[in-house]
């Protein structure tokens, strides 16, 4: 007889326990804890099993062979750029999001144009039936021969259909979904989750499967639950997007085979999702002329600089405490930065409501950003609108100095290309600025009092 073990596990951070409790000693939170049970024979059959499928012992790291394989190329640039160059034989990869927001749509699509090269491809599907995925799959345009789908929702089965076909790259969409016999919990639990996910990363390691895993994002902003998953897989794509803006972001947060500042931009239309090669356009197409408040910044994602437009809205307080309101940037930052100008420039913004926000719902984490803040809460202020054809870029220090920033030739270009013909950009930067940019006016400041006698 097969000895079953059964605990108690906690369905936000995994904890275990021989009995229920009402409130988990590890995170504090209450009543996530489910039965669960184990088996002593599954545990050693899964343990058992190899990463690289052979019993290879350790050997000098010299002595290891490797051959480049290369990568496999989705065709979708903005989607191999995220992966690094497209997806590694052999790796797993995790893609989170709300629901609704395409994650689906854009592996779907990543799969006919792989299937389109002769590349065999599966798509499991444990939410939707065949027909259900073949009207999803007619309404964008997927109709590769080599395409295969699957409504399954039981691991065993998945990983018996894919040794018979040998897919170069299958997706599970969702690993919420999927459930393996050898635990009694239900579908969608921590230990279904996490013993889904592990059996296919064995099984990718092992035959160098290509896997991508659809998780949809908990209300705590965790994808497919806690945050085990992210910690087993090679890479992690986040997919980021307002239901009230058509452009979707995907953005690496994890990637052990390339870069994790690389973004790639989606606009979403009827037939699917469509890359946006020109996101700075994107951003500043609906942008007002000659308003106070509004300047462009540059943000650098990665390799790729980003123009969007800042906006800044000060106006008098009817409460005790003044707002400090930020969507887009850190709160943090913005506070303070409205100190310098207080401090060093001489605005009486303490009875003020201050509200930040980066049009778009575009989020910017670099301080080169600084003086675009600056320079919009100023404006706002003053009620003197920033010429339109204006960028502004700079780091700010708590002594109102303005500092150097990296790869500003980079921006230089970008701004130039869209026709703009006038920046603001840090002193030291401009003086190792090559030449080039003969169709812009590049103005070095040193300071933000500086900074704000230009422009106004």
């Amino acid at each position: 007889m097969t000895k079953v073990r059964t605990v108690f596990g906690c369905q936000n951070c995994g904890y275990q326990s021989p009995k229920w409790l009402g409130k988990c000693p590890d995170c504090g939170s209450w009543n996530t804890f489910v039965e669960e049970q184990f088996s002593r024979a599954a545990e050693r059959s899964a343990s058992s099993i190899s990463i690289s499928g052979q019993d290879i012992p350790p050997q000098s790291i010299l002595t290891i062979e490797t051959s480049d394989e290369g990568r496999i190329k989705t065709e979708i640039s903005e989607f191999d750029r995220v992966l690094g160059g497209g997806l590694v034989t052999g790796s797993i990869v995790l893609i989170g999001g709300d629901p609704g927001i395409g994650k689906s749509t854009l592996l779907l699509q990543a799969l006919d144009r792989l299937g389109r090269k002769r590349i065999s491809v599966l798509y499991v599907s444990g939410e939707e039936s065949l027909r259900q995925t073949k009207m999803r799959a007619d309404r964008i345009g997927v109709f590769s021969q080599t395409l295969y789908v699957l409504a399954e929702n039981s691991l065993e089965k998945i990983i018996e259909d894919i040794q018979k076909l040998k897919p170069k790259v299958a997706v599970i969409d969702s690993i919420q979904t999927m459930f393996t016999s050898q635990l009694q919990s239900a579908p969608g639990s921590i230990g279904q989750v996490r013993e889904c996910a592990g059996r296919l990363m064995l099984l990718s390691k092992s035959t160098g499967l290509s896997t991508c895993l659809i998780g949809h994002v908990t209300k705590e902003g965790a994808i497919a639950g806690p945050r085990v998953l992210e910690h087993m897989v090679d890479t992690v794509l986040y997919f980021e997007g307002d239901r009230g803006h058509p452009y979707r972001i995907l953005r690496a947060v994890k990637n052990r085979f390339g870069s994790t500042n690389e973004i790639g931009v989606f606009e979403m239309k009827d037939g699917g999702l469509e890359e946006v090669a020109n996101p700075s356009e994107l951003f500043l197409a609906e942008r007002p002329i000659d308003v106070a408040g509004s300047v462009v910044i540059s943000s650098l994602e990665g390799s790729r600089p980003i123009l969007v437009e800042l906006q800044a809205l000060v106006s008098s307080t009817s409460y005790g405490m003044p707002r400090r309101t930020a969507i887009g940037v850190d709160p943090n930052r913005v506070s303070l930065l409205v100190a310098v100008l207080e401090k060093k420039v001489g605005m009486n913004l303490a009875q003020q409501d201050i509200f930040v926000n980066v049009a778009g719902g575009v989020r910017v984490e670099e301080p080169a950003v600084d003086l675009g803040v600056v320079s919009a809460v100023a404006s706002s202020f003053l009620d003197k609108p920033i010429p339109s054809k204006t960028m502004v870029i700079g780091e700010v220090g708590l002594a109102g100095e303005v500092r150097g920033i990296h790869q500003a030739e980079v921006r230089m270009k970008e701004a130039f290309k869209l026709g703009f013909k006038r920046c603001l950009l840090p002193r030291s930067n401009l003086s190792r600025i090559k030449s080039g940019f003969d169709g812009i006016e590049l103005i070095g400041v040193g300071s933000v009092e500086e900074a704000l006698e230009t422009l106004f």
